[in-house]
C-alpha cells in the first residue's frame, strides 16, 4: 500500500499517532492542533513523512504554513528543510538574520 494511502491511527485532537517519535519529550495526547500550532508545524515540516505532511496541509492551511516558513523557518528548521520550503512555497521575502555559527 502507498504510504499515502496507509491508515494513520490519530490522538483524539485529531494528531497523527505516526508523529509521536518527534514529540519524544510530549505526550502526544495531550497536544492540541490550535494551542501547540507552531511546535506541530515545525517538527512536522522538519521530520515529516508525505502522509502527515499532508494532515499537516490540511489541517493548518497552505497560507500558514507558507507565512510559518517564512517567519520562523530559517532559524528552527534544518537548513536542507527551509531551502525545500522556502522553494516549494516560493518565498523571496523571508525574515532571517546571521546565524551565531557558520552551519
Amino acid at each position: 500500500m502507498p504510504v499515502s494511502e496507509r491508515a494513520v491511527g490519530k490522538t483524539r485532537a485529531g494528531i497523527p499517532s505516526s508523529l509521536r517519535p518527534l514529540f519524544q519529550e510530549y505526550v502526544l495526547e495531550e497536544l492540541d492542533p490550535r494551542q501547540n500550532a507552531f511546535l506541530i508545524i515545525e517538527r512536522t515540516l522538519a521530520w515529516g513523512d508525505v502522509a502527515e505532511l499532508k494532515w499537516l496541509f490540511a489541517t493548518y492551511g497552505r497560507e500558514r504554513l507558507a507565512e510559518w516558513v517564512r517567519t520562523s523557518g530559517w532559524y528552527l528548521l534544518p537548513r536542507r528543510r527551509f531551502l525545500y520550503w522556502r522553494h516549494f512555497f516560493g518565498l523571496h521575502d523571508y525574515q532571517h538574520r546571521e546565524r551565531i555559527w557558520a552551519h
